[in-house]
Order: C-alpha cells, then structure tokens, then sequence
C-alpha cells in the first residue's frame, strides 16, 4: 500500500504550535501527528508532501521514524494540490492512490476499503467546510456529510491532469467524479486551534510508551510497548523491594501485574501553586524525611563506577547524538539563548566529564531515581508525602544508585520547573541566531536555599551539575515533541554554564 499524507501549508491555524515545526509533528496526546498515519498503516509505503519547515521536517524523521518507509516530496506550489502530482510520479498507472490530509487521525477501527473503487472519507464527528451530498461536491457546511480529507482513487490515470497548486476538493468538484463513502466515525482533525485542544488531553500527562486509567479510587498503570513494558517491570519490582521493607511512602498497591493501586487523595506537588512560604517549607521538609527514610532504609552498597559512566555520561552523550543534527545551533561552539552566549555542551564534554567524575560517590543507596514533583504527591488525607512512578534503577543495578540523584531530580522540579516544561507550558522562539525560551514557573524557586539547608551533607555544585545532565538526557526522552527536544537542550546548555 502506498499512501501519500498532505502536509503543506504553514499551519496558522494551530498559531504558536507551529511556530517552529510544521503542522505534521505537533503533538497529540505525546505522539506526532503524522505518527498516527505512521503506526496505523505501518507497513506502507509513505510520500509526505512538504513545504513549510520542510528542513526540520526532515531531520526530524531522520532521527525518529527510521521505522517506517517514507520519502518526503517538497510542494512546488500553494494549496492542497500542490505535490501531488510529484508524489504520484513513481505509482503504476493502474495503482491505487490514496491521499490523507496530515491533520487527520483515523480512528483505530478504520481500515481502507478493499473493494477497487473510488472513495471519499466524510466526517460524521466534525464539521468539515464542504460536503458530498446525492454523489456532488456542494458548498454546505456540514458534520454529516462533509469531506474530512481521506481521498482514494482507483488508479493514478485518474489524476494524469491534476494540476501544480489550487485546492483539490475545488478541482474534483469541476471533475465530477462520482465517490463511494467512507464514513470516518471516530475520526479527529485537528487543523485548528481549538480542534487541538479538544483532542489533546494535557490534563494527565503520560509518556507514549505507558497508560494511566482512573477508574474512581482506582488506579491501574500499563506498558503499552516494549520500552512501556520494560519500565513498568522495573517499577513494579522496586514497589516489591520497598513495600517488603515496610517503606510507608508509597500508595496502596493492590496487584502488582498490572499494576493496580488506591488513588491518592491529594495532589501532585506542582498542582499546589496558591501556598505560604511556611507551607512551601513544611512539604520540603516531609520530602526530604520521606527520601532521606528511602536511603537508609537498608545498607549502602559499594558504587559501580561502570553505572556512573552509564547514567551520567555515555547515555547522556549518547542520546545528544541523535539530536545533534536536528536541533538548531547545536553544532556552534556558542548559543545565543534569551540574549546571553552559553558553550555548546559539545563543546565542554571534556571539563563536563572530569568534574562529575570528581563527585563519583563511593556507596550507592537505594533510591526513587525519579522522584520529581510530578512523581511526588502529597496525601492529604493521611498527611504525608507519597511516592511514585519509581525508576527502580541506576545504570544497570537495580533499586541502588547515586542518592544525590534523587535530590538532584527534585531540584529538577524546584529550580528547573521541569513539570511545566513537561506538560508542555513554555514557550520557545527559534530565530535566524538564536532562542528565546521562557518555562512557566512551578513557583518553588524561593525555597532554593531552604531546600539546600535541609540537606547538609549534599554538595550544591554536584547537585547544579546533575541538572544539567538531566535536562540534556532529556532530549530524545522527549522525542514526541520537537519543541521539547529543542528546549531541553537549550536549557541544558544554560544549566551547564552556570556550573562550569
């Protein structure tokens, strides 16, 4: 099967969603739109028609769709025309074309008609601009009866005289070709603003690779690929190791496969954003004794300098290779982010090494590996810090690692605003130059030095300098949204500067 996805046009629509990709891979609940096309026909052969950052298109298939059989045609005109002639240049005169706007996500149930024929894919969830009505293309608007962008044609002579740019339903209507329907129940478009935000659901954010259903106090958490399932083994194994140590600061687990636990009668502590400064202080404090309770709940173990190598270097540089030619600047030796020049952080891999490797800590400590604010809740009802969503490991040890990790991890979130960044509330500008970003606040940056009074022993240098490699690592971690690859880098960047 061939398929060719329309993805021109700048997308204005979507307004500041597309202001420094194109349309095709902004995001819809942590996957790409073009994506969805991607894993529901994964076996076809893909032509994408591009136009608008068409460069960073590219670059970023490169870098993640190397799954899929794909090539990218550049649209040499205006209008949802434009391309299609170029893309059809290599089908067989008798092969079927198939043609899907890009904004379109197919509902899973939805499988392309097998019987040869021409057809025309109308919306019966959406309102659509025109529609076809008694076997004609008619100016009504309509949710009922109106073309939703799915188009197949019996063969490609059918379109021998389509021409370089204009709209193609406009075009099909003067053809007068009489189209068998394909009702498209279940189907999103989200070529507007709003259609996004309808579709999008921001509200319990999880990764691509996992599930989170609420069902009352209920909470039942899934891996739904092969990395989904892998961290959920690890996760669901430190819950065991834990819970059998009698380690209170976690939910009540009911079943373990797949993972089934009470809700937690409160919030995550990003959500309390109206609180006092002594407030702030007092849940400091609980997380502190909370993760403080976690680290010597049994005997430190000898570190494995081999994990250090592992978790702080070779995967973060690793993973920084994959975007390096997809992030913009990430080759110049200087970035010019928010006005000041900041090393590229490849660039500054020798002193980055030598010093973290100067913190290298001569026992590892179990630990949460994770425990953002977004994986730290607080229980109102029973008043007491709850902890989840665990790593469960440290390089290729389980349940032990670097306990500045964690301490680390929460400065992510107190300093870093992390949880923002992660339900994507910030805001970034790519120039000819440079960048601007700016990261919603999560509100605990006032509590920076109380938080380092809490913890004597811990080196604030070493803590700063884990920062920083957490948000590089962060990069292709957050593939699903170019935006977020770009943001972490260049914060990372900032981050590591302030340090070295």
């Amino acid at each position: 099967m061939k398929i060719i996805i329309q993805a021109g046009g700048k997308g204005t629509r979507l307004e500041g969603l597309t202001r420094n990709k194109p349309k095709c891979i902004v995001p819809v609940n942590n996957l790409p739109i073009l994506f969805y096309a991607f894993k529901k026909f994964s076996g076809a052969e893909f032509t994408v028609i591009a136009d608008y950052k068409i460069d960073v298109l590219e670059k970023y298939l490169s870098a993640f769709a190397t799954d899929y059989k794909y090539k990218i045609v550049k649209a040499p005109g205006k209008g949802t025309i434009s391309g299609i002639k170029e893309a059809i240049e290599e089908f067989e005169d008798d092969e079927p074309v198939i043609i899907l706007w890009c904004d379109i996500i197919l509902s899973p149930g939805f499988e392309i008609p097998s019987e040869p024929g021409n057809y025309i894919g109308i919306s019966k969830d959406f309102e659509c601009r025109l529609s076809y009505v008694d076997g004609k293309i008619v100016d009504i608007p309509s949710k009922e009866n109106g073309i939703a962008g799915l188009f197949v044609f019996e063969n490609k002579k059918i379109l021998s005289d389509i021409p370089q740019e204009g709209a193609l339903v406009e075009w099909l209507k003067k053809k007068n070709l009489v189209f068998k329907r394909m009702d498209l129940y279940g189907t999103k478009e989200v070529g507007t603003l709003l259609a996004y935000e309808e579709t999008n659901d921001n509200t319990k954010r999880c990764r691509p690779f996992n599930s989170v259903e609420f069902n009352g106090d209920l909470v039942v958490k899934k891996g739904i690929t092969e990395q989904g399932k892998k961290i959920a083994v690890n996760e669901v194994d430190w819950y065991k190791f834990v819970k059998n140590l009698d380690y209170r600061n976690i939910p009540e687990i009911y079943e373990f496969d797949p993972l089934k636990m009470k809700r937690v009668r409160g919030k995550n502590i990003y959500e309390y954003d109206c609180i006092t400064t002594s407030q702030k202080r007092e849940i400091i404090l609980n997380i502190v004794k909370a993760i403080n309770e976690l680290h010597n709940l049994v005997e430190p173990i000898d570190a494995i300098k081999e994990d250090l190598e592992d978790n702080y270097l070779t995967k973060t540089f690793s993973r920084l290779s994959v975007v390096k030619d997809l992030v913009p600047f990430a080759k110049n030796e200087f970035i010019k982010i928010n006005g000041r020049y900041y090393k590229n952080v490849f660039y500054c891999e020798e002193s980055l090494s030598k010093l973290i490797r100067s913190f290298y800590p001569e026992k590892f400590h179990l630990i949460h590996g994770d425990c953002t604010f977004s994986n730290v809740m607080f229980d109102t009802f029973d008043m007491k810090t709850v902890m989840i969503d665990p790593r469960g490991y440290f390089g290729k040890t389980k349940y032990f690692g670097d306990k500045d990790y964690d301490w680390a991890k929460l400065y992510y979130s107190l300093m870093g605003d992390y949880d923002q960044f992660n339900l994507h509330k910030f805001t970034l500008d790519i120039k000819p130059s440079e960048v601007e970003l700016k990261i919603k606040t999560n509100g605990w940056s006032d509590m920076e030095e109380f938080f380092f009074d809490c913890l004597p022993g811990v080196n604030k240098q070493k803590i700063k300098l884990l920062h920083s490699i957490i948000w590089l690592s962060l990069t292709t971690y957050a593939w699903e949204d170019y935006d977020s690859i770009c943001g972490a880098f260049y914060n990372g960047v900032v981050k590591l500067n302030e340090v070295l």
